[in-house]
Order: structure tokens, then sequence, then C-alpha cells
């Protein structure tokens, strides 16, 4: 039976206050939550208070992005070991926002998969369609072309530990949210790959999580569906009722 994950992506938001007072409010909630995991993952210069605010409690660390080389002269870049140093659990790589504004590659979030894996980290890898795609009845092979490039040489062992989110990109930030029937296709067919490319076995192991405007309202519905496992939340983590109001719907 898989364990239900949300996680929280703060992506570019918060200042240090606001952080570890969200932070505060969320381990101290935690200590009542025993349906799933929980994490939380702030912006990279706020990692280390965060992870004082939540050090102890049920609510995992993680990052939004890294680089793929242990060091080196990588201006602005930070590497899995700085994660682990500062305490991370997870790290979210490919994220549409890191795939379309920063133009990351399928090859380039591989080497990140590699090597946060190498160091220890749990990568919550972001897979999803733009809304031409969508449109376009392609959303099936898009998704599969990004797993395959992503995840390639990963070995069943390995994968059946990370995390897949994910994140039609046309429902990111815009309110729009897939409903749970397309997402639980989409989740279905991701569950297909893994059993197809690996084994059955391996497929029934890995949490694949929804993203996209997830919210309290909606996401009982689409938490119930049999092959989504949780959510990658975005706005609504940064509010600690509105993330908690998610976290009930499991």
């Amino acid at each position: 039976m898989r364990r239900p994950f949300i996680a929280g992506n703060w992506k570019m938001n918060t200042t240090r206050a606001e952080g570890v007072a969200l932070a505060t409010e969320l381990a101290k909630a935690a200590e009542s939550i025993t349906k799933c995991d929980i994490a939380v993952c702030p912006p990279a210069v706020y990692v280390d208070a965060v992870g004082a605010a939540i050090r102890g409690s049920k609510v995992g660390l993680g990052a939004q992005n890294m680089y793929h080389e242990p060091s080196g002269a990588f201006t602005g870049e930070i590497s899995a070991a700085m994660l682990v140093d500062l305490g991370c659990r997870y790290v979210i790589l490919g994220h549409s926002e890191r795939r379309h504004v920063f133009h990351e590659t399928d090859a380039d979030i591989n080497k990140k998969v590699h090597a946060a894996l190498k160091a220890g980290l749990t990568p919550i890898v972001c897979v999803g369609e733009l809304l031409a795609e969508r449109e376009a009845g392609t959303t099936r092979h898009v998704v599969e072309t990004q797993c395959n490039g992503s995840l390639a040489g990963v070995t069943a062992e390995q994968l059946a530990g990370l995390v897949i989110a994910y994140e039609p990109v046309w429902a990111i930030g815009t309110g729009k949210v897939a409903t749970p029937a397309q997402a639980e296709d989409v989740h279905r067919d991701l569950r297909a790959w893994i059993a197809s490319r690996f084994d059955a076995a391996t497929a029934e192991k890995v949490r694949i999580q929804y993203g996209g405007s997830v919210k309290a309202s909606n996401a009982p519905e689409l938490l119930s569906q049999p092959n989504i496992d949780g959510a990658l939340v975005g706005g609504a983590s940064l509010k600690a009722a509105d993330f908690l109001g998610i976290v009930a719907g499991v």
C-alpha cells in the first residue's frame, strides 16, 4: 500500500520570518497527522532556517532544485551535498517552470536525478504537458518522453524510492485543475509505463503525486483516485490552513 505524500512547493515566496512561522505552524499541526507524509520545499536561502523550525517533527524538508555537479566553479548553483548538509530529504527536479522558463532539458534533469540519488536525496521528478499538447491529444506521448529522458539509467530499486509528480502545465497557478478523471488517466498511464519499462511490482511501489491548482476543496476527490498518491502543492502551500486542508483530504 502506497503511503500518500503531500509536499508544498513554496517557489519564490516568503520572507525568512514568514517561512519560519509557516514551518513552525505546520510542524505543530503535523503531530496529529497519521495518514500521509508531508514535506515543505522553501526557497534555497531559507532551507536552513525552515529546517531548524521543523527539526524533530513529522514535516520533511525539501529543496526546489539543485545542480548535478558535486562542487566547483558553478556560480549561483547548489549541490546535492549542500542540501543534505542542511537536512534535506527531498528535491524537486524538472518542475515545469524549470523546463519552460529556464529551458532545462530531460538530459539536464536526468543528470540531477542521478546526482540526487547518489547523495541519498529523494527526487520528486515532475512531468506534464502544455495546453496545446493536451488539446492535440499528445499528453501520454509527452509525459512518457519526459519520463524516458529524465529517468534514463535509473534502476527499478531506485525508481521505487523516488516520487513522480504529474503536473499539467496548463493547470499550474491558473486556477484551472485537471478533473479527477483526467488526472487519474495520466497517473494510470504513468504506472503502466513503469510496469512496461521495469515491472509491475515496481509500478505498484512508486508514489505519483498530482500538482496543478490543488486546494482543500478539490483535494478529496483527486486524492481518492486509485493511482494518485498525493499532491505537489504550489500556492495553497503558503498558508498553513490551506495546506492542512489539503492534507485533511487524504
